[in-house]
């Protein structure tokens, strides 16, 4: 027992700090709304379109709006990251969030929704979730000390990956025993919550402006920053295409579950999005405690081979007790490549320029995962012929070859990226934390 408490104690050393906690748990709650709305939203559309032929491609474009925010609100936010309070930049971002649910709880509930509100609330939502997310990571080394950035960063991916099994665990009773109008009043109670706990953080943080230079040459400063320093840019590098090739899969699901698993309903894309969920917060659990280097480095190729090989998993499953697993193993590779990138890229960034430079990330990461989703969800429409292998007749959706593609072709960057010296050594030393916090 007493070693179970010390492991308990280690995994959430983080939340000892009571700044920490508070932002924490703001982000928890943030992140469960996001990922119930990703999939009500998804379910609504899917509602809304049932005559349509073009069913997932109205999926694919509302998934899309809420994504493309993420390559046009960062540089702006992260400035703003740069240039105030962290805490109260975060704290107006959940407050717009808020805002934003209850005007469309309002329209749901009346039954006066359209295609296009839900479009424009969508790019609202994500314009908000998108300004607030490289704030919320510059914010987080002004919280712990350096010693404990991988265990906060974990912790923090834990609320951002992990949410996707509390959001969508969260609402699964309302889907069953109610109906999805309130799904959407849940989300508006995670946002509130959010935002009363942001307002507990007392930290003052900021970052540095220079006053001899203008807004816009500040504004750009996290681009030259990102791209002469070697490690930062192939981390970046790496990290788009691994959103692009094997994290795009959003908009693809309600058609995979409707096809496959449609004695199950709605339960079925649930069920998926919840064991993504699951997986990734294991990962990030299990990560927190890690603190040697050279593990690190040889974490991040083991789980980037992890991330191209889980969606081809998914593709060839045939019923959703193949699915949950392969979407445990992909939730669990894909946030442990996504923790350990984000916290090589926080030890090794000034923190004067932090918010700036998370904003550049952000938006390589959120601008190709907005565009991928549009793809696939558009591409799931199409329709592809049978084969045969040695007398079986393989049947694959769209959406499968979509998966398969994306993850071989990964794969194939990962073992290419072994022959770049600065990844090798990363890959086989890992990344030193700095003293630029």
């Amino acid at each position: 027992m007493n070693s179970i408490s010390a492991s308990a104690k280690k995994i959430f050393s983080s939340l000892e700090y009571r700044d920490f906690r508070s932002f924490w748990i703001a982000n928890l709650s943030a992140n469960a709304a996001a990922w119930a709305l990703i999939l009500g939203r998804a379910l609504l559309v899917y509602q809304m379109s049932d005559s349509s032929d073009n069913q997932n491609l109205y999926v694919g474009l509302v998934t899309f709006l809420a994504m493309i925010p993420r390559v046009l609100m960062p540089p702006i936010s992260g400035y703003l990251a740069d240039r105030f309070e962290r805490r109260k930049v975060v704290g107006g971002m959940f407050a717009l969030n808020l805002l934003h649910n209850l005007v469309f709880v309002l329209l749901v509930f009346t039954d006066n929704i359209t295609m296009w509100q839900v479009m424009a609330l969508s790019f609202i939502n994500g314009s908000a979730r998108a300004a607030q997310m490289p704030v919320s990571q510059a914010l987080i080394p002004n919280l712990i000390p350096k010693e404990k950035l991988l265990n906060g960063v974990a912790l923090h991916q834990a609320t951002i990956h992990g949410s996707r099994l509390i959001g969508p665990l969260a609402i699964l009773p309302l889907l069953y025993f109610f109906s999805l109008e309130w799904a959407f009043l849940l989300c508006s109670g995670f946002y509130l919550i959010s935002l009363y706990q942001i307002l507990q953080v007392k930290s003052q943080a900021t970052g540095t402006i220079d006053s001899s230079k203008n807004f816009v040459q500040n504004f750009l400063e996290g681009i030259p920053y990102v791209y002469n320093h070697p490690q930062l840019m192939i981390i970046t590098l790496m990290a788009f295409f691994h959103c692009g090739l094997t994290m795009s899969f959003e908009s693809m699901l309600t058609v995979i579950s409707d096809d496959r698993f449609s004695s199950l309903g709605d339960s079925g894309v649930t069920i998926i999005m919840m064991a993504t969920g699951a997986g990734a917060l294991i990962s990030a659990l299990s990560l927190s405690v890690i603190t040697n280097e050279k593990t690190k480095g040889n974490m991040l190729l083991n789980l980037s081979l992890m991330s191209g090989l889980s969606p081809i998993f998914l593709a060839l499953s045939s019923n959703i007790y193949i699915a949950t697993i392969a979407a445990i193993i992909i939730g669990l590779s894909q946030s442990g490549f996504m923790t350990l990138t984000h916290t090589m890229i926080q030890s090794v960034t000034d923190d004067g320029v932090r918010g700036r430079v998370g904003a550049v990330y952000s938006v390589h990461i959120g601008g190709i995962m907005a565009l991928m989703n549009l793809i696939n969800g558009t591409m799931s429409d199409i329709s592809v012929p049978n084969f045969d292998i040695l007398g079986q007749t393989i049947r694959l959706l769209a959406a499968d070859y979509m998966l398969i593609i994306g993850g071989m072709l990964f794969i194939l960057l990962v073992m290419a990226s072994w022959f770049i010296k600065t990844f090798r050594n990363i890959y086989q030393y890992g990344l030193p934390v700095t003293n630029k916090l």
